[in-house]
């Protein structure tokens, strides 16, 4: 009589990483392809200061520019308006309140841009109706 004896099979402990780093660099490429598309907007020089990032669950804020010489521009979500009067703004703006209220507001001011001028682009953008205004910095060098 031949008996046979089975070998227990070793469980495996090692983690096969080659699906992993293939969707990485999908997602890799797609990241660089993305990326320059996202940046949108008037040519603006921000002063530089660390701040709290918007919240990922808030809408896309109206972001209202005002560059080195003075111009008015407003951005809705990924739409890009041409320069414009200071009353043309406050109408948009608070066109866009009324049908969309809670939108965030954000003011994108040009470094060199007098702070008069970013004041009066705040009280502006109040008296349109926003119920805060909020200031668009870049992160500082390291």
């Amino acid at each position: 009589m031949v008996v046979y004896v089975r070998k227990r099979r070793r469980p495996v402990s090692e983690i096969n990483v080659v699906p992993y780093i293939d969707v990485m660099l999908v997602l890799l490429i797609i990241f660089m392809v993305t990326a320059p598309l996202v940046t949108q907007g008037v040519k603006v020089d921000l002063p530089k200061a660390e701040a709290e990032p918007l919240k990922e669950d808030s809408k896309p804020p109206l972001i209202a520019s005002v560059d080195a010489e003075g111009k008015y521009y407003l951005n809705v979500g990924d739409t890009q308006k041409d320069p414009m009067s200071a009353e043309d703004l406050a109408v948009l703006v608070a066109k866009h309140l009324q049908k969309e209220p809670g939108t965030p507001v954000v003011v994108k001011g040009d470094g060199n841009v007098p702070y008069n001028n970013v004041i009066q682009l705040m009280v502006l953008l109040q008296r349109a109706g926003a119920p805060s205004v909020g200031l668009m910095t870049d992160m500082p060098e390291q």
